[in-house]
């Protein structure tokens, strides 16, 4: 079946553009484009862009932008939807279909956006360990500033519907199940972390995950920064400007990433995060009741209102 193989975008509304470009920035984005009604903001990698703010009276999500491989995959899932495929009038280019999930946020369905150059930046640092080390004669000297995203790696979505959702995202959209939380019974799963359908092929651990919650809207969204370093960096640079944070450092049980959660100047949540799971199709999934502990193998308390609540 044809389906979704990424995630390209996630989008937002807010009032104030140059505000939200400057929290991107140093977030550790780079302007791609922009408009006199939307920002389009890019990481190191060649997508044109990885965060859209378009200019509103009001602040929040919108919705995400996946990646289709093929027109033909495209025109296929926009005709089981219903939609029509159409030339995207946004910079970045490409043909589209626009969706709308059981939630009401928006999903863009895009193939043959055009790419950019990956921007220059210093490769990974390599790690010693106890057992080897593989940094001989090299010092670890990575400079100060702002983390350098390469890519959006996931947005957590939540809403009321969270059944039809899932059914949206996996029989629509071609998703498979990573891992799954439950509250009570085992078989009314509450939130659900869902791969791309590649078969055998790697991805990541989630691309999207749904969570039961009373008001439509995201959880947050996720950037992977360049290396481990990189993520610290990036969380000093932050604190040194001011911005709030909202917890982290630690590391994820489901999906395993060491992450950084932020609030930008609008409240949304957006997260650095950094050697995440891959999973192919072959990978059996779990399911697990949601409690604290289920959040992280190592971390501080998480914030007061981190726990999505049915």
């Amino acid at each position: 079946m044809a389906g979704v193989t990424g995630i390209r975008y996630v989008r937002y509304l807010a009032p104030d553009l140059d505000l939200m470009e400057r929290f991107l920035t140093d977030f550790g984005l780079t302007r791609s484009s922009r408009t006199p009604s939307a920002l389009y903001m890019r990481g190191t990698g060649s997508e044109h862009h990885i965060h859209v703010t378009e200019l509103g009276e009001n602040s929040g999500p919108v919705g995400v932008g996946l990646r289709v491989d093929s027109l033909e995959d495209l025109k296929a899932i926009a005709t089981r939807a219903g939609v029509k495929t159409e030339p995207s009038d946004e910079p970045g280019g490409g043909v589209r279909a626009v969706l709308t999930d059981p939630n009401g946020m928006r999903v863009d369905l895009l193939y043959g956006q055009d790419n950019v150059d990956p921007l220059p930046v210093r490769e990974p640092l390599v790690m010693n360990d106890s057992k080897c080390a593989k940094r001989l004669g090299s010092f670890q000297r990575p400079p100060r500033g702002a983390s350098h995203i390469s890519r959006v790696e996931h947005a957590v979505l939540e809403g009321p519907n969270y059944t039809a959702a899932k059914d949206f995202y996996c029989d629509l959209l071609g998703m498979e199940m990573s891992d799954s939380l439950y509250t009570n019974d085992p078989a009314d799963t509450v939130v659900a972390f869902l791969h791309c359908g590649l078969g055998s092929a790697y991805t990541d651990h989630h691309t999207i995950a749904l969570a039961q919650a009373p008001q439509a809207g995201f959880h947050h969204s996720a950037f992977v920064t360049l290396d481990w370093d990189d993520l610290m960096l990036g969380h000093y640079h932050l604190k040194s400007q001011g911005y709030s944070h909202d917890w982290g450092i630690g590391r994820h049980i489901m999906g395993s990433e060491v992450f950084d959660y932020w609030r930008d100047p609008f409240g949304n949540r957006v997260e650095h995060c950094n050697d995440g799971d891959m999973v192919n199709d072959e990978h059996e999934a779990d399911n697990v009741p949601l409690e604290e502990d289920v959040l992280a193998i190592w971390s501080p308390a998480p914030s007061e209102d981190l726990m999505p609540s049915s």
